[in-house]
């Protein structure tokens, strides 16, 4: 019933190979697609998990060799968390930056074209967070787990900290 520490280690470098591509999938597919999932999203992953459910494992269906894929996601993901956390320029490699959408009540349709952000997604997204207007809003950002969120004008003191954050802000993006 044992598999064999060949096929158990062939388990592992294929369950590894097909980790990296998904998670290189998933990252170039945009921060807008991974936070809002669609249920066409979800039907998608279904399938990519099943279809990359005998890459992994081959012809081996024991539950050694289940267990040994299982192990291998869970293992990859910790490190990949461990990396994020400790390097910020792995972690902005593999989950991005946030991006800019609106500044100073204006949307930077440059940004939300290369992010996938409609016009109608970012009224929506003001509605839910109960702005009115785009002129009420000072900064609307794409926050890297697909979310946005808003700085209205009526949250900023203006003090000098807060003008030169701001800048800094608006020079990194």
């Amino acid at each position: 019933m044992f598999p064999g520490w060949l096929v158990l280690g062939s388990i592992v470098l294929r369950t590894a190979a097909v980790y990296a591509t998904v998670l290189l999938g998933v990252r170039l597919s945009g921060k807008r697609e991974v936070g809002q999932m669609t249920p066409f999203d979800l039907v998608l992953l279904l399938l990519i998990s099943n279809a990359v459910q005998n890459a992994m494992t081959g012809q081996d269906s024991s539950l050694a060799g289940g267990i040994v894929a299982a192990a291998t996601l869970l293992v990859l993901n910790y490190v990949i968390a461990e990396l994020s956390g400790g390097n910020r320029r792995f972690r902005k490699f593999i989950q991005g930056q946030p991006s800019l959408l609106v500044h100073d009540g204006q949307a930077i349709e440059s940004h939300m074209a290369k992010e996938h952000v409609s016009t109608d997604e970012l009224h929506r997204a003001m509605r839910e967070h109960g702005i009115s207007s785009l002129k009420d809003v000072a900064l609307a950002v794409l926050e890297v787990d697909g979310s946005i969120s808003f700085l209205q004008y009526e949250e900023i003191k203006p003090t000098a900290s807060t003008h030169l954050a701001h800048r800094k802000f608006l020079q990194k993006h």
